[in-house]
């Protein structure tokens, strides 16, 4: 079932947020991280749709959802939004998979709505104040801002992207269409500057205490070969929560979803199946 064939959307404090939605059973909402949007888990969702309702979901200001360039988009905000998502489509408990800064709003999720989640799972996460990396705080600059508008261009995006992959070869011309479709039109490169110039570690710094707490399972995933995040992030991570569980994968880059898919989606659905709702 190829579910990325039934866009839906929702409109939420009046922005219009995209998302698709297939099969049945425990609910499983998949985070994508900046620079990507739902399509990162196309490879992914295939081995949950027979058992799980899976939804991805275009994060405000990225893929098909509203870019609204004067509204605070940041981890914390999304969050909330996310939150405001699962009540409007009636989901009182659901399972969280998220990547790279989407592992943030995870965590936020997981401290502000508790009663809500049923399993965090995260990919290549950021955490604490480890990030972000250089590039995205000089965002923050709006000189830099300009610039990158000016510059950012699809040879870049390619740079990027390749060095994000351990399989190089994986970098295709599919590939990049996909992550380069919200960047073809000048809004969709604001907005992604937007995204970047709001994220602040201290969105998570403040929650650092009750990141201990988490009383949910919690399974913490890490592409060995990520150049963007670094392995003491995850490691922390995993050192805070004492329930948690570390499984590090040697053959993946930062977009693990694109190196790894099926031994990403094994690890996911082991943690989750012994968490389904109707257990607890």
């Amino acid at each position: 079932m190829n579910i990325f064939t039934l866009p839906l959307q929702i409109t939420i404090n009046g922005n219009s947020i995209r998302y698709y939605r297939g099969g049945s059973g425990d609910s499983i909402i998949f985070i994508h991280g900046i620079t990507t949007y739902s399509f990162i888990w196309r490879q992914i969702v295939p081995y949950f749709v027979l058992s799980y309702d899976v939804i991805l979901i275009d994060l405000l200001g990225c893929g098909d959802s509203d870019k609204p360039l004067n509204q605070d988009i940041s981890l914390k905000q999304q969050a909330c939004m996310l939150h405001d998502f699962c009540n409007l489509l009636g989901i009182s408990k659901v399972h969280l998979v998220c990547h790279d800064v989407g592992g943030g709003i995870g965590q936020i999720f997981a401290v502000y709505f508790p009663a809500n989640l049923i399993s965090l799972t995260m990919l290549n996460t950021v955490a604490f104040d480890f990030w972000p990396v250089q590039p995205i705080i000089a965002m923050r600059t709006p000189i830099i801002r300009q610039i990158a508008m000016a510059t950012l261009h699809f040879g870049i995006f390619e740079i990027i992207v390749k060095r994000g992959l351990y399989y190089k070869e994986r970098c295709t011309k599919e590939l990049m269409d996909l992550f380069w479709k919200p960047m073809k039109t000048s809004i969709g490169r604001k907005a992604f500057l937007q995204f970047a110039h709001c994220l602040n570690n201290s969105n998570l710094t403040e929650i650092e205490r009750e990141i201990s707490e988490i009383q949910v399972p919690v399974l913490i995933i890490r592409g060995e070969a990520d150049v963007y995040l670094a392995s003491i992030i995850s490691e922390s991570l995993h050192a805070h929560i004492s329930h948690s569980t570390y499984v590090v994968i040697p053959t993946a880059g930062h977009f693990i979803q694109e190196d790894e898919p099926k031994q990403v989606a094994d690890l996911i659905l082991q943690h989750i199946q012994k968490y389904n709702r109707h257990f607890i």
